[in-house]
């Protein structure tokens, strides 16, 4: 079976993604989601990829995941490994030597102005729960060009987020279109999808394993 390579997003932690693991798991594939270092300024996102990679029980059959700012880092696991497929989830699409804090700008986002960005449509004691395991984002992680030439020459696809109020998906959809150039696939959930939707969401990620 396939094992999924979980990225989560910036202060978050691999927790969040325990309903989609246990939905994945149930149908036997392998799911690892580990904590990135993304409070340690000596590290940078080479370092966090090594992270992932590191936590891997094995690197044959792998489809890397990465959610929101774990955008700028599955790339980097998937082309270290030779992944069998790369899934964005609601995330930022990097551009080679694109710094992360300059993403924003280049893409031409906007804040949308709405309330509860994160958790509006997740269950409460899973909001409250996440919220509590919120973690601090490193300067070194904002500031260092992504080191990749290009994207990983393999299966890439999509998942963007219809209820999302952080990445609106009508941001997303030029920001898909103009980085990526494939359709995503559309999820009915806001930002954190994996609390919200995760059995819908665990659906969509098994039809890209092998």
């Amino acid at each position: 079976m396939t094992t999924f390579a979980i990225v989560h997003g910036a202060g978050d932690v691999g927790w969040s993604w325990h309903l989609v693991a246990a939905a994945l798991e149930a149908k036997g594939h392998t799911v690892i989601a580990p904590d990135l270092p993304t409070e340690d300024e000596s590290k940078d996102l080479t370092d966090w990829a090594s992270t992932v990679v590191a936590a891997l029980p094995s690197t044959s059959d792998v489809v890397v995941v990465g959610h929101s700012f774990g955008g700028f880092v599955a790339p980097l696991v998937a082309a270290r490994i030779n992944a069998s497929a790369l899934v964005f989830v609601t995330a930022m699409l990097p551009r080679p030597g694109e710094a992360p804090g300059d993403w924003w700008q280049n893409t031409g986002y906007a804040d949308s102005g709405l309330e509860d960005q994160f958790w509006h449509d997740v269950p409460a004691h899973l909001a409250e729960e996440s919220q509590k395991r919120e973690r601090d984002m490193s300067e070194t992680s904002m500031a260092k060009p992504w080191p990749l030439e290009a994207l990983p020459a393999l299966p890439t696809h999509f998942v963007l987020c219809t209820e999302d109020r952080f990445f609106t998906p009508e941001f997303m959809r030029k920001v898909v279109a103009d980085r990526l150039g494939v359709e995503p696939v559309e999820l009915a959930a806001g930002h954190c999808a994996q609390l919200s939707k995760p059995n819908e969401l665990a659906e969509l990620l098994e039809k890209y394993a092998r």
